[in-house]
């Protein structure tokens, strides 16, 4: 226990006034995002506070900072109002059954984020190239400024032909509009100059508190947190510590039924919550020169996720913007994201009144900075200078982050990434050629064999017009999976049909076993030579030896 508290506070000035920074920052965010998913903004602010402090305590990563996101806000829409529909058709409606749907979708999503962690699946972000990760962060950075840029407009509710709750954005104009540049320039300023003068004050922080300090002496008539949330349809920033959720199991069906209905949500959830969370991660181990772990942070977010659900918040993930901030700020351990979750949860509680009069224009200026400084600008510096498919993966995955959604930008890029590198392997096969004093032909294998390449070596071999006895030397080579195994098979039969002797070199351990458990007769074509590559290959040997006796 003490070597926790220990490692806990191992930079605590920077880290308290990193967290309560965030916090600031992650109220309007969260709220925006509980009216995109048309649920209470104090069912948004209880899943952040509770995601944020387990993950921040149980996280693989220190520094990173989870909440209730839109990226999983926004999946949850659909089903939360086909849900209200459904309550409609039982046999005594039940009132907002769509919120008890999104808690039951919520602690599904945990658990299988749990499983992921479990399964180990967190390694596989690693595997994410940089061109992916760079089009990520920029797409993310233009998503997080269209955001802020509808800050300056003002929510209007009126009600649709079929009773529904709109909400329409009307533009700032004239003074409110010159006020609301004015105060985000200034905070602007304030986080880009105070620093130059005197570290030992945190920038943004300090940038929120001037600009509410002028807001409220100079009687400013601004658009701030509680009229944010006013608008939005809200009571207020009010609430109680969140307590588990009795409703959710005396009103939701615990069937089948429900099951198919909200798993298709709760396994997209999980996939975009784990995606963006292990890619914050990544963005923290290289701007922290420092390695997290992925299965943990992947359990940490699914324990997240299911208290979340049984107390009645919302479903979340590692949010990038408030990461950032965070590290900008010096936040560095898991004190910094314990203190956003604690003092997100006093601002609900005691500080309500305080914090809605934060002028929404300081924390937009911390956003702005927060863009700034996420944005790969160096993308743009060496775009002409990367190989043209990178470049292309590169803006590829920034417009589909910002057009549709950022695990499909993701997925999209890796395939892209995998495509082109296949390719690119699949036409470095070579062979060169040359005749031994006995006569005997060698083709010289320069490499790797794998499925992308297994048509180009094939076309290296002239069966026909070749000496009685032929070589293959892999010495260059590299054999790579199953279908490189099942080439050098097919090779190997066509010149004993045609009535020649074969040998084969240079191939590794792994092959040699592959090939002989497939057919003996190789034991007498392969040479084995202490010069021969150690390596494994990814090849089912079950499923091989099938394919051998099957011809």
């Amino acid at each position: 226990m003490t070597s926790f508290i220990r490692k806990i506070a191992q930079n605590p000035k920077d880290d308290i006034f990193a967290g309560i920074t965030v916090s600031l920052a992650m109220i309007p965010e969260v709220v925006a995002f509980a009216f995109v998913a048309q649920i209470d903004p104090l069912v948004a602010l209880s899943g952040a506070f509770m995601i944020g402090l387990i993950t921040a305590v149980f996280g693989g990563r220190p520094g990173l900072i989870s909440g209730a996101a839109g990226a999983v806000a926004v999946i949850f829409v659909h089903m939360i109002s086909e849900g209200h529909s459904k309550g409609m058709l039982f046999d005594q409606p039940i009132e907002n059954m769509g919120y008890y749907y999104l808690l039951a979708a919520v602690v599904l999503m945990g658990v299988i984020q749990i499983g992921a962690g479990v399964l180990k699946l967190g390694r596989f972000v690693r595997l994410i190239p940089h061109p992916v990760m760079m089009g990520f962060v920029n797409g993310l950075a233009i998503v997080i400024f269209m955001a802020q840029v509808r800050m300056f407009s003002h929510k209007e509710m009126s009600i649709a032909a079929d009773g529904v709750k709109q909400y329409l954005n009307i533009p700032m104009q004239g003074a409110e509009l010159y006020t609301m540049l004015g105060l985000v320039g200034l905070t602007m300023a304030i986080i880009w100059l105070l620093p130059k003068v005197t570290t030992k004050i945190p920038a943004a922080l300090t940038a929120i508190l001037v600009t509410t300090a002028i807001v409220i002496f100079g009687g400013l008539d601004v658009s701030t947190v509680g009229s944010y949330i006013i608008e939005g349809g809200g009571d207020g920033l009010k609430g109680e510590f969140p307590t588990p959720n009795k409703e959710l199991w005396q009103n939701l069906p615990f069937n089948l039924d429900t099951f198919k209905f909200i798993l298709p949500y709760a396994f997209l959830a999980a996939s975009v919550g784990l995606i963006e969370s292990l890619m914050t991660m990544n963005l923290v181990d290289d701007l922290t020169e420092t390695r997290g772990n992925g299965n943990r942070e992947c359990v940490a977010q699914g324990a997240g996720n299911i208290v979340s659900g049984l107390f009645g918040g919302t479903g979340g993930c590692g949010m990038i913007g408030q990461t950032v901030i965070n590290i900008n700020a010096g936040g560095r351990g898991r004190l910094s994201g314990i203190m956003m979750a604690l003092t997100l949860l006093t601002f609900i509680l005691f500080t309500d009144k305080y914090i809605e009069q934060v002028p929404i224009a300081a924390l937009v200026g911390v956003m702005f900075m927060m863009v700034i400084e996420t944005f790969a600008w160096s993308s743009f510096r060496i775009l002409r200078k990367i190989p043209v498919a990178d470049a292309v993966v590169l803006i590829i995955v920034s417009a589909v982050t910002v057009f549709f959604d950022l695990a499909i930008a993701v997925f999209v890029g890796v395939i892209i990434s995998a495509l082109v590198f296949a390719w690119e392997n699949a036409t470095k096969i070579r062979a060169r050629k040359r005749m031994q004093e006995d006569g005997t032909k060698t083709y010289e294998i320069w490499g790797p064999l794998f499925f992308g390449s297994v048509s180009g070596f094939l076309e290296k071999f002239d069966v026909k017009n070749d000496p009685e006895k032929v070589e293959i030397d892999f010495v260059e080579s590299r054999v790579s999976d199953h279908s490189a195994i099942e080439a050098i098979s097919n090779i190997v039969g066509k010149y004993e049909e045609a009535g020649k002797s074969i040998k084969l070199k240079h191939l590794s351990e792994e092959c040699k076993i592959l090939l002989t458990k497939g057919d003996e007769k190789f034991n007498e074509l392969i040479i084995h030579d202490i010069d021969d590559p150690r390596y494994h290959l990814a090849a089912d040997p079950e499923r091989f030896t099938k394919g051998i006796h099957a011809k």
